[in-house]
Formats: C-alpha cells, structure tokens, sequence
C-alpha cells in the first residue's frame, strides 16, 4: 500500500486541511531502527508530522523537528522536505513504557519537560527557527502549540497510530487543520466543537480508512475542494560525497589524527543506519584535500 497526503481548502477559503496515512512509511523506518512498540510509537508520531509538515513548504524546501524531553527516549529528530520524503529517528529505540492501563507511553517516553525546535530551510541565507516548550510530549499537540505561539497560525494536528502486540505498525497518520487569515474567531469554535466530537482516528486509520474520509469527518457541512495529492515515502540524503565534505570539514590536523589513531573511520547515518567506511587511502586523499583548503 502506497502512503499518501491529501491536502484541501474549503470554498470559502477559511480553512486548509491536510490528511495523510503514513502506515507502510512508519513501518520502513521503524523496522530499520529495531525500534521496540512505545519507541515506535514515539517515532511514527514524528513521521507522520513530519509529512504534514513537509506539506505545508515549497518545492526545495525542507523542515527538520526536534522534539528533546527528559524521558528515556531522550529525542525524536525528523526531516522531511515538501515532495513527501521523510525520514527520523529517536534516540534510544528500545524504550518500551506503559500506562497503568496498558497503552503505550509515549508522553513520559519523551519525558514531560523539554522542547521541541523546528527549523525550515526555505531556500535563503539562514534557516526560520522557532521553539517551544514541549506542552503534552504527545507530538500531535506539541506541534499544534508551535504552530500558534512560533507562527501564529491556529491549528489543530491529530495523530494516531496502531501498534499490534508484536511491534508490528498496522496503521498510522494523521491530520492537520489550519484558519486562514483574516481568522474568523466562529469558524475556530466551530473547528474545535467538530475536532472533539471526531471519533478515535486510531479506530479509523485502523480500520482501513484513507485521507479522504479523514477529511470527510473533519470538514462535514463545510464545501471544500481537493487541492492535490502526494505520495509519501522514506527517504535519506545520506551518501558518501556528503560523509566526504563532513570529513574534510574536520580539517587536516583532526583527520591526520584520526588516520593515526584510528587507522580508519567509519561514519553511520543515524537516519537510515547506513555505514561509510574510509581507510586509511581515503583519508590520505581527503587530508590531502584539506590542506590544498587551508594552504
């Protein structure tokens, strides 16, 4: 099953909305982390705002979240940029927490103290960064209280996941509401009367529904129309060119030590676990390469 976003605006242009479904993505990811059910919990909640988050940008232009809290799972980093490519991960996968009733914990996972730091790369000099401290270490509702305070943007973001007692992800994605300037204080009510009567969307999503049935739910009685939609997938930029200029960016008296001591480097991508390994030769041609830099 191919994940995908559908993103829509009602007629009166008062309201935007977004829906995805990110299960098989949410599965990849997690599946290559070996993450154990709260942590891939945690981090399929990342993934899935890192979707509609990418959504909300420009062709080119990236958005990379940060959510750091005090709990064992200590962060969750997502990238994503605007064609559906996301990737992320946490960072202890093997954090496994319950409630007292049995469901998965990923507010004291995270922990409740901390922050979450968005930065877009939108094409200019320096990235926009914003901050916030984390509100319920939920995902969903952390990055609906950025949206507000660090863009001034009323919004409202559910996620949702299901997790089967094996680790398996059955199901998981999520939605994204949005006024638009000028904001009309009774179509905000009406948003919120309407997000609180929603049934579980685990219960949807589990259930097989799709984004057009989210949305169907989510602006009932409000005429819309259906802007686009885009296949979301995993995806890692990660390459050995770009190991390369990280490496040369050390400069040559840290590399020649590396080459001494270590006889060797090996760099892993904590987005996808792929490892670059450089012997002793590429070293010597990258120190080579920084000292042409620095001479």
């Amino acid at each position: 099953m191919t994940d995908y976003l559908v993103r829509a605006i009602a007629k009166s242009g008062s309201v935007r909305a977004l829906a995805c479904v990110t299960t098989a993505t949410v599965g990849a990811i997690c599946k290559r982390h070996d993450t154990l059910p709260t942590a891939t919990a945690a981090l399929g909640r990342g993934i899935t705002a890192g979707a509609l988050m990418g959504a909300l940008l420009k062709t080119g232009q990236r958005v990379a979240m940060r959510f750091e809290g005090n709990g064992p799972l200590k962060k969750i980093v997502i990238e994503a940029d605007a064609n559906g490519s996301v990737r992320g991960y946490v960072g202890d996968p093997k954090v496994h927490l319950l409630r007292p009733d049995g469901a998965l914990d990923v507010n004291n996972a995270l922990g409740r103290a901390g922050f979450l730091t968005v930065a877009k790369d939108l094409g200019l000099k320096e990235p926009y960064r914003g901050t916030v401290q984390l509100y319920t270490s939920g995902i969903a509702e952390d990055l609906a209280l950025y949206l507000v305070e660090s863009e001034q943007i009323p919004s409202a973001v559910g996620i949702a996941e299901f997790i089967e007692q094996d680790g398996t992800v059955a199901a998981a994605g999520g939605f994204l509401i949005q006024a638009v300037p000028p904001v009309d204080p009774l179509v905000i009510e009406e948003l919120m009367t309407r997000i609180e009567q929603l049934p579980p969307l685990s219960d949807l999503l589990h259930k097989g529904g799709n984004p057009e049935q989210i949305l169907e739910q989510l602006l009932a009685g409000i005429p819309y129309d259906i802007l686009e939609k885009r296949n979301i997938a995993f995806a890692c930029s990660c390459s050995r060119e770009r190991i390369e200029r990280v490496l040369l960016s050390m400069g040559k008296k840290e590399l020649s030590s590396m080459k001494k001591d270590q006889h060797g480097s090996e760099v892993t991508c904590e987005f996808c676990g792929e490892h670059y390994l450089f012997d002793e030769a590429d070293l010597d041609q990258i120190i080579a390469e920084a000292a042409k830099q620095e001479a």
